[in-house]
């Protein structure tokens, strides 16, 4: 399994329970960067956050048979990571993707943004 078919099975598991704003920051140019990609998304409530985050765990399983490497934030539902260490998947609260906002931090990668299904 490569960086790109990964990625595409989690974005799959995240449109399968309605993530909104999904977008993939590419990292791959980046020289201190920890990972390939993030994938990141928004949901309405910390019940959405929970069901995105187990659907992307069993979309990866099913079709990969992979297991994410740590998980964290599974408590708080707040902000969930899931890392599968050359992607690793945030699922946010809205308002707490607002706070923390990733892509500003990574800026000078390259952003995709995802269509909404």
């Amino acid at each position: 399994m490569n960086s790109s078919e990964l990625i595409n099975t989690i974005v799959h598991g995240m449109q399968e329970k309605k993530a909104e704003d999904i977008i993939i920051i590419d990292l791959k140019s980046i020289n201190s960067s920890v990972a390939d990609a993030y994938v990141i998304c928004s949901g309405n409530s910390d019940t959405q956050i929970g069901a995105i985050s187990d659907s992307v765990e069993k979309e990866v399983k099913e079709a990969h048979a992979e297991h994410p490497w740590q998980v964290e934030g599974k408590m708080n539902r707040e902000w969930i990571l899931l890392d599968y260490e050359d992607v690793v998947a945030h699922v946010f609260k809205k308002d707490s993707r607002e706070f923390y906002a990733l892509e500003e931090l990574w800026s000078d990668a390259k952003i995709i943004r995802i269509e909404n299904v």
